[in-house]
């Protein structure tokens, strides 16, 4: 009997998704739960198993392919089961020969890679089994393999003929040959596709307009410093400064309601809950987790999920559920060393606060100028809804909180 793959249904608004890798080539034995393949969505990575033992008869979309959920990836011919699984008979050369346990033993050896490494380096002939990982659990990640990569393009002085790669296969650019004119073509990938249309259509459909102010981050510094050995031994995780920004957004959204809803239609939908969404860097382009009831949270259950996002988003491991909704973001350009900056919408939320580097400039403070630990922040806000004032003043509630701590506690 053949038995079809499809592929899954993949969550919320995700009906389309490109074929990553096939771990499984034509022919081969699989067994129930096996990974036949690697579906990349712009959201998340999705691998689909095997449902039932045979032979992987035949595979209907090629790596690069664009398919739909319900599509037919592949079939299984479940009576291949007797014959791949039948003995060999023994021969002179099998006493010699490893057992499966022994044969099994480098693979087990061989470090675990993330999705995006595993495509760059079989990309670019790459054995992951060379590469020592600095991801989580020792995985190689598309940093380890892009270094080895740079380490080796310096070894070689020959011009390379123009290709197209796969945007997240790109390694860092090695120093050019003198004279050399050549250009690469880069196919982005489906996620870097979909914040483009996101980014675009935000700009093409909300009247977004951005408001600074800065703050005084000294005295949150001050209280992590004072606090953070004790805090980390009570909670396991160290005192960061988003759980500060996360609760000061919230208690400017009490504030400021507008700045927590959204529109539909001719209508204002104000939300009475707090879906927080954290910004976050990942291999293949920028994600946005969201910390579901931010405001039943405490700053111990903030950094932690904080956490466990991070490592998600770095492993290829952040699910739809993860992704889905939320009702404010919060990005924070001051980790790459951005001053200044004038964060997009991510409709249909009608505000997001942008953090930046914290800088010791000299101000003006009670008639004397004296050097503080600033930071610059941006709200950009749709002003279908918003009204300027609205923006301004969301921005003094949140600058007066980090300002002085303790009005947290009493909000």
């Amino acid at each position: 009997m053949t038995v079809q793959v499809l592929v899954p249904e993949m969550g919320e608004s995700v009906i389309e998704a490109t074929v990553s890798r096939w771990l499984k080539k034509e022919g081969e034995a699989v067994n129930v739960g096996d990974i036949l393949v690697e579906l990349e969505t712009d959201k998340i990575n999705l691998e689909v198993g095997a449902k039932s033992s045979g032979a992987l008869a035949r595979i209907k979309f090629a790596e690069g392919a664009d398919v739909k959920v319900g599509d037919v990836l592949a079939e299984i011919d479940e009576k291949a089961v007797a014959a791949s699984a039948a003995p060999k008979p023994a021969t002179p050369q099998a006493e010699t020969e490893s057992t499966p346990k022994e044969s099994a033993k480098p693979a087990r050896e061989t470090p675990q890679a993330t999705p995006v490494a595993s495509r760059m380096a079989r990309e670019q002939n790459v054995d992951v089994a060379q590469l020592s990982g600095t991801g989580v659990e020792g995985r190689v990640t598309k940093n380890d393999v892009q270094q080895f990569l740079q380490g080796r393009e310096k070894t070689q002085t020959e011009a390379k003929p123009a290709s197209v790669k796969p945007e997240a296969q790109l390694p860092a650019r090695p120093a050019r040959v003198a004279g050399e004119r050549s250009e690469e073509r880069v196919r982005m990938s489906r996620r870097r596709q979909t914040i483009a249309k996101r980014l675009l259509e935000a700009q093409h459909t909300t009247a977004m307009l951005t408001t600074f102010n800065e703050v005084d981050m000294g005295p949150v510094m001050e209280l992590r410093k004072r606090r953070n050995d004790e805090f980390q031994a009570k909670h396991g995780v160290k005192l960061g400064l988003m759980s500060f920004f996360v609760k000061a957004s919230i208690s400017a959204l009490r504030a400021f309601p507008r700045l927590n809803g959204e529109i539909q239609g001719d209508e204002i939908v104000l939300k009475n809950y707090y879906d927080i969404g954290m910004a976050v860097g990942a291999e293949e382009g920028l994600v946005v987790p969201v910390l579901r009831d931010a405001d039943q949270l405490s700053y111990a259950d903030i950094e932690r999920e904080i956490k466990v996002f991070a490592t998600k988003a770095n492993t290829g491991k952040l699910s739809i559920e993860d992704l889905r909704g939320g009702s404010f973001t919060i990005t924070n350009g001051g980790v790459f060393g951005s001053l200044l900056s004038t964060p997009i919408l991510n409709p249909p939320q009608v505000g997001i606060l942008g953090l930046h580097k914290i800088e010791e400039r000299p101000i003006a403070l009670n008639g004397q100028v004296v050097i503080r630990k600033m930071m610059y922040l941006a709200l950009s806000y749709d002003h279908r809804i918003v009204d300027g004032s609205e923006a301004v003043q969301f921005l003094v509630h949140v600058k007066q909180m980090l300002e002085d701590p303790a009005l947290m506690l009493f909000d």
